[in-house]
């Protein structure tokens, strides 16, 4: 019994070493998004920091509507590496989980 426990604490720890080494790895995953029309980019890393924006200069003089286009293209680009990022920690956290009967219903 406790060469069970031990075992799946080895496991756990384990697992949680590889969540954290998936999150390091997760800073170098880029994710772009662009406006529809192209005038307004943006890159962040799949743990959702902002790298780069790019500005055509015709958005400049609008101030409105480039507030639009960030909040629009931010937004989008934040939903992709967030599915990007729970995709990936899901996958190492659920292939780390010791075999624990009725786990599988709380883990979909």
């Amino acid at each position: 019994m406790f060469g069970d426990l031990m075992g799946m604490m080895g496991k756990l720890k384990e697992t949680q070493a590889k969540v954290e080494a998936t999150k390091k790895r997760l800073n170098s995953v880029l994710v772009d998004e662009k406006s529809a029309d192209g005038m307004l980019q943006v890159s962040l890393t799949a743990n959702r920091e902002i790298k780069s924006i790019q500005i055509d200069d015709k958005l400049l003089q609008d101030k409105e509507q480039l507030e639009d286009y960030l909040i629009l293209t931010l937004n989008k680009a934040i939903a992709k590496a967030t599915a990007i990022q729970e995709a990936e920690l899901g996958a190492v956290a659920k292939e780390g989980m010791p075999n624990i009967p009725g786990m599988d219903s709380f883990l979909k």
